[in-house]
């Protein structure tokens, strides 16, 4: 297999909420990417077919207009049907490498690896763009979900050549231990969309980067 491009995945990946209202969704994607966010990803799991593609087609446009890529959750048809820049995919969800070749090597294709490094090796080995290692602190979106230590990062650094996404729980107040701990970038979804100012909120996670970089 041909191996996909490389993509600049880092800094504040932007997770979108359970919205309903599409203008407001936009408005909230917006201001995360004003304030820095170098990554969307569309992630609505009650939403309607018929809502998610007017909501995903309306975002596609905005991402775009900011040079921003918008990856789709899970739905590999909605992300073929409107041309999305890429999908990102959870163990339950169609098979990595079937995804790959149909999307083509331009797409980037993310990977929910969890607390495994042995699913994030089999990810790259069928064309991950990234691989997501979570949840890395308790979250609101996924109460249940299964955590993953700070050290796996440095672990990962060792075996991958792809970039590493942290997700789950992650703060302002603790962003900085992760990004310490080697993460590319940080998925953020409540601490983000719920957030009284998003612009500013998400300049504040991206200065975080910043400091690290100095």
């Amino acid at each position: 297999m041909k191996k996909p491009h490389t993509f600049n995945i880092s800094g504040l990946y932007a997770i979108t909420s359970n919205e309903f209202g599409t203008d407001l969704l936009c408005k909230q994607v917006e201001a995360a990417m004003q304030g820095g966010a170098n990554l969307v990803q569309y992630r609505n799991k009650i939403a309607s077919a018929n809502l998610r593609l007017r909501q995903a087609t309306a975002l596609l446009a905005l991402c775009r207009s900011y040079k921003v890529p918008l990856v789709i959750n899970d739905h590999l048809d909605l992300c073929a049907q409107i041309d999305a820049d890429g999908l990102h995919l959870g163990t339950t969800d169609c098979d990595l490498g079937a995804a790959r070749r149909l999307l083509g090597d331009n797409k980037i294709i993310g990977a929910s690896c969890y607390n495994r490094l042995d699913l994030a090796v089999k990810a790259e080995q069928a064309g991950a763009s990234y691989v997501a290692f979570g949840a890395c602190f308790g979250s609101v979106t996924k109460p249940d979900a299964i955590q993953a230590p700070l050290s796996l990062f440095a672990e990962a650094k060792q075996k991958l050549a792809i970039p590493l996404v942290a997700i789950g729980g992650i703060n302002l107040e603790n962003a900085q231990q992760i990004i310490a701990a080697g993460a590319n970038a940080i998925a953020v979804a409540g601490a983000l969309f719920n957030a009284n100012d998003i612009l500013e909120t998400s300049q504040q996670f991206t200065n975080l980067f910043k400091t690290a970089s100095i």
